[in-house]
């Protein structure tokens, strides 16, 4: 879609006639989620162990209410602009493409300049309700990032419904390379100063608080300098926007106002399901805070169990980043199929992308599973059995959430924008339900945080799954996308575990988690492709397909 640019432009913006295929976009946007999150894990294990249990608590709530705010303020910008755009682009109505996002800047600037406003007033009232009340300053140094992020995602979207997904993957591997250097720079920093503040006032939660709020500048440092990037490629692709725009005879221009009711119909829904989506974590920690607090213990003791909640959470945001990174990638090309009403190849999109995430998150939450302690020690040097334990339970969540953030993306994609709103409704409501009972009746601790989000995302997959099929008549096929993948995924995580009980006899835990790692991925590809999990067809469709498929016919695993 993009086009008459420089060769250097060429290959940041994609090129229309080689970068079209969703699957690639998708693909480049999960690599690139793929390096930060794994950026974002590499520079936790020192910020934890700068911060500790109870600094790593705080520095976690703030972002979950940070994160909270962005989709009420400006989180939905992407998907919404995407679509738009997109819409627009496929009628060839290049200059409403453009209006469309002028009038999404106005109003991200207005909706993040106020939210980012309230936050920092209210950082203390919103902290003290969580039952962390020191995470307020590490709040109140995120807040100018939600201003910061609404202009990020307008232009994030802006190149999405040009189908292009390479300035996002750029940029959010910029963002997270600066953010792992200022956020350890910083947290080590101010946790020197809290403490010695702390001494003086004779309260001993300072230091992590204010290692907590060092950590979170790295938000906001990064946040700017993925923000100069786009701006600098938005600003030296300008020329050629315009002369494509002078080459549009649309009749009509779309009027500021029909865009701006346009942006609110499409963003509403989708701020309002993606809020209920994800708000169940911040209202996971209240409810397990509160209920523990009338249990008897402390905020040290039950926020010190949620850090290690945490942990998992940031490890399963690696695998899930194939569902969050197809999800948007999926919705200008669907957005197409259902203007062309090709219905057909509409659930040959659906099918692929279920598919795709499906043969990837099943075997990395079995893998997570099978060495859930050698990797708790690895990551985060925790080699209690809570840890692994809550890893282990809650394997099953990876692949849940991955399922359901992507249905949720299709849905949005085919232009059912109200539905996924409907259905993490009915489902926040039933985990509510269920985590109370859980944590007041069975005594499992946080093990009842895991399973109810486990139900969580069940019920909205099995929701997500009845609307796909309401609106194109599509039922995704099950062998192929989740009977193999689940069975040799078993079989992968049995042999990766003994692999790594073998080496660690006479090795480190880093060499036999290493060796075991690499093990098993050989293992689930070989077996995947030997029992037609997956296809040669399909592996020639992904980026650098063929050489992959080289490479597999070589060692004879391809016929």
């Amino acid at each position: 879609m993009i086009g008459d640019c420089p060769e250097w432009m060429g290959y940041i913006l994609g090129n229309g006639k080689k970068n079209n295929n969703y699957l690639i976009q998708g693909t480049i946007l999960v690599i690139a989620s793929f390096v930060a999150r794994a950026i974002g894990m590499i520079y936790r294990i020192p910020l934890t162990r700068i911060l500790g249990a109870q600094g790593n608590a705080y520095y976690s709530t703030a972002n979950e209410i940070y994160a909270i705010i962005l989709m009420i303020s400006s989180f939905s910008l992407p998907l919404a602009v995407s679509k738009l755009v997109s819409e627009r682009l496929h009628k060839g109505q290049k200059k409403n493409a453009h209006k469309v996002f002028i009038c999404a800047l106005k109003f991200g600037l207005l909706a993040g300049g106020i939210m980012s406003l309230l936050t920092f007033a209210l950082s203390g009232v919103i902290t003290k309700f969580m039952k962390f009340e020191m995470a307020a300053f590490a709040l109140r140094v995120l807040s100018p990032a939600i201003f910061i992020y609404a202009v990020v995602g307008v232009l994030r979207g802006f190149f999405q419904g040009h189908e292009t997904m390479v300035p996002t993957a750029v940029s959010q591997v910029l963002e997270q390379i600066i953010n792992a250097v200022v956020s350890v720079a910083g947290a080590a920093l101010l946790i020197g100063y809290g403490t010695k503040l702390g001494e003086q006032k004779g309260n001993d939660s300072l230091g992590p608080a204010y290692g907590a709020a060092g950590g979170t500048l790295g938000t906001v440092v990064s946040i700017t300098v993925a923000l100069l990037f786009l701006m600098f490629i938005y600003v030296t692709y300008q020329r050629n926007f315009r002369r494509q725009m002078r080459r549009d005879h649309t009749r009509k221009t779309e009027s500021d106002k029909a865009i701006y009711h346009a942006l609110i119909v499409t963003i509403l829904p989708v701020i309002l399901s993606t809020v209920i989506y994800n708000i169940s974590t911040v209202i996971d920690q209240g409810i397990f805070g509160s209920v523990l607090s009338g249990q008897g213990y402390s905020e040290k003791e039950y926020s010190t169990v949620w850090g290690i909640f945490v942990e998992f959470k940031v490890l399963m945001n690696v695998p899930l980043s194939i569902a969050s990174c197809l999800a948007p990638s999926v919705v200008p090309s669907l957005t197409a199929s259902m203007i062309e009403e090709d219905y057909r190849a509409a659930g040959i999109k659906v099918r692929d992308s279920i598919r795709y995430t499906m043969v990837f998150t099943i075997p990395c939450a079995v893998g997570l599973a099978a060495l859930a302690s050698p990797v708790m020690q690895l990551v985060y040097g925790d080699s209690s059995a809570l840890a692994a334990g809550i890893m282990q339970s809650g394997a099953l969540m990876i692949v849940l959430y991955a399922l359901s953030t992507l249905t949720t993306g299709i849905l949005q994609g085919l232009g059912e924008m109200q539905k996924p709103l409907i259905h993490s409704a009915i489902a926040l409501v039933l985990h509510i339900i269920v985590l109370l009972l859980m944590l007041t009746f069975s005594g499992m601790n946080i093990y009842s945080v895991v399973y109810a989000n486990v139900f969580f995302a069940l019920v909205i997959c099995i929701l997500n799954a009845w609307a796909i099929r309401r609106t194109i008549g599509y039922r995704q096929e099950l062998l192929r996308t989740f009977i193999i993948p689940v069975f040799v995924s078993g079989i992968m995580g049995i042999a990766a575990y003994g692999i790594y009980r073998l080496f660690a006899l006479f090795a480190g835990v880093l060499i036999s988690t290493v060796i075991a790692i690499l093990a098993g991925m050989v293992i689930y590809v070989v077996l995947l492709v030997k029992l037609h999990g997956i296809t040669e067809r399909e592996i020639r469709g992904l980026p650098k397909g063929a050489y992959i498929a080289y490479i597999l016919h070589r060692c004879r695993v391809l016929p």
